[in-house]
């Protein structure tokens, strides 16, 4: 599949993008850093907190860098704007105002790979990415999509209860569909994306269908 803009053109985005809304990218590490801590240290509103950040950043992501600066170069861009803000209000339906699941590190391997997803995103990512020379600002910061959707498989393998797949189907279709666009453009940083993706989403049916079964026993 052809894309419509330049390898140029695309690094010029996060140039745009990462000049514009600075220091915005501390804001989110740090709202990232909070949900790490609240996710390890539980509190009478972890949960609901967690669930309004991590619908923050996707509400972020779908509104600030699909909508208003990749749609310059792409224009299926918005159709990604809109499928991300749709996910920020999933996560903000289901995790804050249902508050139907909660989120806690356990050292097991379901846990421990949702941190090896989360260091992943929050730091390996982006020492990576200056490793294959992605220097600031024409470099993709958290906050944007492929590193948020990496560290959101890593919260929802936290997960204590079983997640139904319409609460990270977005997330799955899209570490398929950047991963395939971000080889083409070079951003090889993102070989986690898709890693997150599939194992991700198999150890969360894999947890399911044993949650079910002992549920049944």
């Amino acid at each position: 599949m052809q894309l419509p803009f330049t390898v140029e053109d695309f690094l010029d985005v996060f140039t745009n993008y990462n000049l514009a809304v600075f220091p915005a990218q501390v804001l989110l590490n740090i709202l990232a850093v909070v949900i790490i801590v609240l996710s390890i240290w539980k509190s009478k509103h972890s949960n609901t907190i967690t669930g309004v950040i991590l619908s923050f950043l996707w509400l972020w992501t779908g509104g600030v860098y699909h909508l208003i600066f990749f749609s310059r170069i792409n224009p299926v861009a918005k159709v990604f704007g809109v499928s991300f803000i749709l996910q920020g209000l999933i996560f903000l339906y289901f995790l804050s105002i249902q508050n139907r699941f909660s989120f806690k590190f356990t050292r097991d391997f379901k846990g421990i790979t949702g941190a090896i997803f989360i260091f992943y995103a929050l730091v390996v990512y982006p020492m990576l990415g200056l490793l294959f020379g992605h220097t600031y600002p024409a470099n993709p910061t958290f906050g944007l999509p492929c590193p948020t959707t990496i560290f959101t498989f890593g919260l929802l393998l936290w997960s204590e209860e079983r997640l139904p797949f319409y609460l990270y189907i977005i997330p799955f279709l899209w570490s398929l569909l950047g991963f395939s666009a971000a080889l083409k453009l070079g951003i090889l940083e993102d070989t986690g994306l898709l890693i997150a993706g599939l194992a991700g989403t198999m150890i969360l049916l894999f947890w399911n269908r044993k949650k079910t079964q002992l549920a049944r026993l």
